[in-house]
């Protein structure tokens, strides 16, 4: 794609030609990309479509709806929005049924890269971590007033972290020192405490990335959204149009896989009961497949090594 501003030269799209291919079965329809992120799939998207096709596009970050807001096209539209809000801004345009729906999980890395954003531990940044920096709480703010407990939970769930509890207490125990330090608010400190807290060490794993990960997760109700977003999407979906999901977590694959694979599972009967094959009750969806990054993309862009795209079918009516 040609990039339409600076921060597009930081982002290489993930699987962009496999997810694009999965998810266009006409090019007349509408389609959704529930992640804009820079606008890759967005814009191959609208290459493959034809004068009567639609796309509309979601996200949270201002940044690329700033991004989005470049591209001069009668068929595409933004919303400022979580996909999440899928099925409502949908019905808001019009729109009844959609041919494709593709979700790429994946944080951008203009986001990653960024140390005002707060993201990532290898810079020096404030706290936020949220993918909307005008809607929420922020990271820091959320660490300022949740209980032991809770920042167990989300660091045990979230990041699957051993010693989620022990990090838990040295960030509540910190608070004590907000007199004399300040409040916890940056991601170097973050990380210095969880360094501090565990120091075993799998080779080739950094522990802070995963307490990151989780926290991020919480703030922006990733998960909780997903859950949402996959629902509408095999709502709004017509006969034979197309659920495309990339995952870059466990978590999140695990979510889409389950989803697909409970879709896909004929419901259940009692075998009891005098029943006629034609009156059995069908699955609304069918699984098409999985693919992975060739070894090629990965060698080219390394934060592909961990997707997943899974690929789904509307065939009930």
């Amino acid at each position: 794609m040609a990039p339409a501003m600076g921060n597009e030269l930081q982002h290489r799209t993930v699987l962009l030609n496999e997810a694009v291919g999965g998810l266009i079965t006409r090019a007349d329809g509408i389609y959704i990309d529930g992640t804009f992120g820079r606008g890759g799939h967005s814009r191959a998207i609208l290459q493959r479509l034809g004068d009567a096709g639609r796309l509309i596009a979601f996200d949270k970050d201002p940044l690329a709806i700033a991004t989005a807001q470049q591209i001069q096209d009668a068929r595409f539209s933004i919303v400022h929005d979580s996909f999440a809000a899928l099925k409502d801004a949908a019905s808001e345009r019009g729109v009844g049924r959609v041919s494709g729906v593709l979700l790429d999980l994946g944080v951008s890395s203009p986001q990653v890269d960024d140390p005002e954003r707060g993201f990532s531990f290898r810079a020096q940044g404030p706290l936020d971590m949220r993918m909307d920096p005008t809607r929420g709480e922020s990271a820091a703010e959320w660490l300022a007033r949740a209980t032991v407990q809770e920042i167990t939970e989300v660091i045990r769930d979230y990041g699957e972290e051993r010693f989620a509890f022990q990090i838990a207490k040295a960030l509540v125990a910190r608070r004590t020192e907000s007199e004399r330090l300040g409040p916890l608010d940056s991601t170097r400190e973050l990380a210095e405490i969880v360094g501090n807290v565990v120091k075993t060490r799998e080779k080739g794993k950094d522990p802070t990335t995963r307490i990151f990960q989780a926290i991020r997760i919480h703030v922006n109700q990733e998960l909780a959204e997903l859950q949402v977003v996959l629902e509408s999407a095999l709502t709004l979906l017509e006969q034979e149009g197309r659920l495309v999901v990339i995952s870059f977590h466990s978590l999140e694959d695990r979510i889409v896989k389950r989803f697909m694979q409970a879709q896909s599972s004929a419901p259940a009967v009692d075998r009891r009961l005098p029943i006629r094959a034609v009156d059995l009750p069908s699955s609304p969806m069918r699984v098409l497949g999985r693919v992975f990054p060739s070894d090629a993309e990965v060698a080219d862009n390394p934060r592909a090594r961990s997707a997943v795209m899974r690929i789904a079918e509307r065939i009930a009516p």
